[in-house]
């Protein structure tokens, strides 16, 4: 599916997630049946989401993290919103192989996750490093395969931060066979009019962190190192959700 008839399918209304009042109970919740995405407006963000032969660098191979997905085969869809709320993020991404000039790869197998727009992660919590507990539910996770132009694409939630992280979504990408090609991490643009600093002042949309305390790509422990190759393209504005794109390259 092409990049804008997979947008267009999402549609253009009901972008914005209702919030769900007592999220403090996971079993509690009712399971958000809408998932409708945006075709975003422009925003000033900048990526290195094209590439040519002559500029074909492979993507930096980055942590898994401490929260990775604990069963990804059992989570091949689309929507990966589950019960969370928040603004709505359309998620395209590229797979390129430097092996083949940065030809698409097809059939590649790819997992992302990120946390909900509190800073928490599926699968996990009751513990120090994450006090709310989400063990048994899979929300902001899944599993898609690349079409022939090297794309998957997601629906979910624009993720929010949490303490010494910049916003940030994981990935692991495999070959068609499950061999693991590439751990990473995709970045998000900064600056005083970026989609960062306008969502997570939103809070009439649940986002309440706001920037204070928040780590910047300089300084965070993943992309302090350098961050070009994993920065994404993002548009779109809180009305109307975002739209994020990236590419990613593997030698497959």
């Amino acid at each position: 599916m092409k990049r804008k008839e997979f947008i267009k399918s999402l549609g253009m209304t009901s972008l914005v997630l209702p919030l769900v009042v007592g999220c403090s109970d996971d079993e509690d919740i009712t399971p958000i049946t809408d998932d409708s995405s945006s075709e975003s407006s422009s925003d000033s963000s900048s990526s290195n989401s094209s590439y040519s032969s002559d500029s074909c660098t492979s993507t930096p191979s980055e942590t898994e993290g401490p929260f990775p997905t604990k069963d990804p085969s059992s989570l091949e869809k689309v929507d990966i919103t589950g019960d969370r709320t928040g603004i709505a993020l359309s998620i395209e991404i590229a797979i390129l192989n430097q092996n083949e000039s940065c030809a698409a790869l097809e059939g590649a197998i790819v997992d992302i996750w990120h946390c909900d727009k509190d800073g928490n992660y599926s699968e996990y919590g009751g513990t120090q490093m994450q006090s709310t507990n989400y063990t048994s539910v899979h929300f902001l996770r899944g599993r898609q395969v690349t079409d022939s132009e090297g794309l998957v694409q997601f629906t979910s939630i624009f993720p929010a931060w949490y303490q010494s992280r910049a916003t940030h979504i994981h990935v692991h990408i495999y070959n068609s066979s499950g061999k693991s090609l590439l751990v990473t991490q995709i970045a998000f643009p900064e600056g005083d009019d970026s989609a960062v600093v306008t969502v997570n002042a939103a809070s009439d949309y649940g986002y309440t962190k706001g920037m204070s305390g928040y780590t910047y790509n300089s300084n965070d422990n993943v992309f302090s190192d350098g961050v070009a190759e994993e920065l994404s393209t993002i548009s779109g504005s809180i009305e109307e959700g975002y739209s994020l794109s990236h590419s990613i390259v593997v030698s497959a």
